[in-house]
This record gives C-alpha cells, sequence and structure tokens, in this order.
C-alpha cells in the first residue's frame, strides 16, 4: 500500500517569513574581499539567530578591525579585537560541552536518533568578510546543531521541558550577547574617533587665526552603529532566563 501524506508540509514558507521581518544589513560600504562559504540553518533557533545577528556581527567587527585601524592606535584595536574573539571562543566551548554532554545521554540511554525537522532547511551562501566572522558562523553552526539534539532528550523524557527551555534560553542569550559586544565595542572606538576629530578640529580654530588649515569634522556614525557601552570592557549581558529547577548544562555533565 502507497504511503498517504495527510498532513501539508512547509514548502519553504517559513524561511521567507523569516527573511522578511528582519531588514537588510547594509554593506554597500563595505569593500573588502569575502570568502564564500555554505552554511545550512535546520533549527527555528538558529534560523532566527544567524538572520537576526551574523550580518550585524560582521559589519561591527570589520568597522573595528578595518575603519578604526585608519584613525586610532593599533594596539587599542587590537585589544578590543581580543576581547570579541575571548568572548566568542568561550560560547564555543560551551556549546561544545553541551552537546557532547548531550550526545553522552543519547549514548547511555540508548537512543539511536535524532529529532529531525519538517520544514525547509535555510541553505545559503555566506560572505565571510574575517577570521573574526568565521568564529562567529561556527558558533550559530553549534547552536543548530545542539537544538535537535535537546528536543530529542525532551521527547524522550531524559531532560525535562522546563530544562530544556531554560538551557535553549540562556545559550542564545550568549549567542546574542557576543554579537551585541562587538556593536557597542565598534560604538565606543567610533566615538573616540569622533573625539579624536573634535580635539583636532579645536586645534585647527586656533591655527585658522595664525593661518593655518583646517582640520576635517567628526566622523559621522556608522550606519551599523547603535547605543553601546562606555569602555571597550563594558559589555552588557542580557538578564539571565526566568525558571526554577535546575539547568540542561547540569544534566549533561
Amino acid at each position: 500500500m502507497a504511503d498517504i501524506d495527510f498532513v501539508k508540509r512547509d514548502q519553504g514558507g517559513v524561511n521567507a517569513r523569516i527573511i522578511a521581518r528582519e531588514s537588510k544589513a547594509d554593506f554597500r560600504r563595505v569593500e573588502a574581499a569575502s570568502v564564500k562559504l555554505k552554511a545550512s540553518f535546520a533549527s527555528a533557533e538558529g534560523k532566527r539567530m544567524f538572520i537576526r545577528y551574523f550580518n550585524t556581527f560582521q559589519l561591527s567587527s570589520h568597522f573595528i578591525s578595518v575603519i578604526s585601524r585608519t584613525r586610532l592606535n593599533h594596539d587599542d584595536v587590537t585589544k578590543v579585537e581580543m576581547l570579541i574573539r575571548a568572548q566568542t571562543e568561550k560560547v564555543t566551548e560551551e556549546l561544545n560541552k553541551a552537546i557532547d554532554g548531550a550526545e553522552a545521554l543519547f549514548t547511555n540511554h540508548g537512543i539511536t536518533s535524532v529529532a529531525t525537522y519538517d520544514t525547509v532547511p535555510l541553505d545559503l551562501e555566506v560572505g565571510v568578510l574575517s577570521s573574526s566572522s568565521r568564529r562567529y558562523l561556527d558558533v550559530l553552526t553549534k547552536l543548530d546543531q545542539l537544538m535537535p539534539l535537546l528536543q530529542t532528550l525532551e521527547i524522550h523524557e531524559v531532560i525535562t521541558t522546563q530544562a530544556v527551555d531554560i538551557e535553549r534560553a540562556a545559550l542564545k542569550r550568549k549567542v546574542r550577547d557576543v554579537a551585541n559586544g562587538a556593536r557597542n565595542l565598534a560604538t565606543r572606538l567610533r566615538r573616540e574617533m569622533n573625539a579624536l576629530d573634535t580635539h583636532r578640529g579645536a586645534e585647527s580654530t586656533e591655527a585658522d587665526d595664525d593661518g593655518g588649515a583646517p582640520m576635517p569634522a567628526a566622523l559621522p556614525a556608522p550606519e551599523d552603529a547603535a547605543p553601546g557601552a562606555e569602555s571597550v570592557t563594558d559589555i552588557p549581558a542580557s538578564p539571565e532566563p526566568a525558571g526554577d529547577g535546575d539547568t540542561v548544562a547540569s544534566e549533561l555533565t
């Protein structure tokens, strides 16, 4: 007897809605070359986090590593880059630990298959501008890999629904904070550049009185900038997700 499909399945409409809700990042001022990499996201969390935060992170990193270096001390810029790298590596380590813990629970409970999605994967070619962007893309990929593992464990009642919800929210917040932190740091450097130009402008005004040449005005804010931290180490953390009980991290270890 032929298989009877009595369920309407997604034909790509979910991906279209996710993309339509997000504004397009403006890369028209970015003149750097990029490496084109294939990426695929299957989970709802992976798709949305990629669409919302990857390009934000890319633009912020480009401003920090390329544009700010034209005006600011290179050592100061390097410190900012290392701060972003350290935060990215920390989140990567936490995701690796969660994946390893989930796989161990699969083995311990005799689970041999992972839950799959009936929605169409988000398959695309990503232009990666820098090593920082490549590492962040890897973070997003690992988050996407972990989501069906957690859902499988919840379906088999190895971990509770509440624990999965708490862990999912915590990991999404940490991944989001990497992108928001980079944006805040880019804003901080942009302010330093503007302050530097303002100071030089004041000096040029005095020079004009003596026949000197005027200095350029302060730089305009980059389009991807947003109000941010007041120092390079002042990356605000999002509030912890509400909930009681143990997190999945504790159950996976």
